[in-house]
Formats: structure tokens, sequence, C-alpha cells
């Protein structure tokens, strides 16, 4: 199992933690969507989160899935959640021991990232 594997991009002016997992915020995050790539050092979760936000869900996906991680799992449920794959999303959200969601979608993106970064700090 690969766990929190981490994406090597630009840095965006993000200090990097130990371990190459940046010290961001929610709000950091979301102002690095402005960028072309995913800043340094994000794990393969939140990269496809990044990738999510930037409309761009087959990337996303491909993130989620390199990684076996609880947290990549949450993503991946989240993803086959907006695709609208219900059941698909029901599997990953049990892979990571997660209720399936009810909550708007964009309201359950900003969880799982808040959630994530808080996890890194």
């Amino acid at each position: 199992m690969v766990a929190n594997r981490t994406v090597g991009r630009a840095d965006h002016g993000i200090r990097a933690l130990r371990h190459g997992v940046p010290n961001m915020t929610s709000d950091d995050f979301r102002q690095s969507l402005t960028a072309t790539e995913p800043p340094h050092g994000l794990t393969l979760a939140l990269a496809g989160l990044w990738w999510d936000a930037k409309g761009d869900w087959t990337r996303a996906h491909e993130s989620a899935q390199q990684d076996e991680s609880i947290e990549s799992s949450w993503v991946h449920a989240y993803l086959h959640r907006k695709e609208g794959d219900q059941d698909n999303a029901a599997y990953w959200y049990s892979r990571a021991g997660k209720p399936v969601c009810r909550e708007p979608l964009d309201a359950e993106w900003l969880s799982i990232v808040r959630a994530l970064l808080k996890c890194q700090g």
C-alpha cells in the first residue's frame, strides 16, 4: 500500500513541512487553483481535489487511483459521487471508513480539503 504519496510541482511560495507536505490553509489551496499545476508536495489525494476543482475529472481520478490510502479512497468516493456512479462511490466511502455523503458536492469538496490539510499540519 502506498500512503500519502506526494506530487512534485511548482511551490507557489508555500512553505513545505517535513515529508514534503505543504503547510497551507484551505484559502491557500483555493488560491493555488490559478496556477497550471498543483503546488509541490501535495498528497495524491489533495492533488486529486486540486484537479477536480480545475475541472479535470480524469486527472483527479488518476491521482486518487495512484494511492491506496484512506484519504485517497475518500477523494475517490467523492469523485465517483460527482460522476453520478453512486454504487462505486459507496464502495469507496466504505474503503475510506466514511458514510456516504449527502451534502452538496461543493460542500463535500471543501470538507475533504479542510480535513486533509488539517491532517498534514
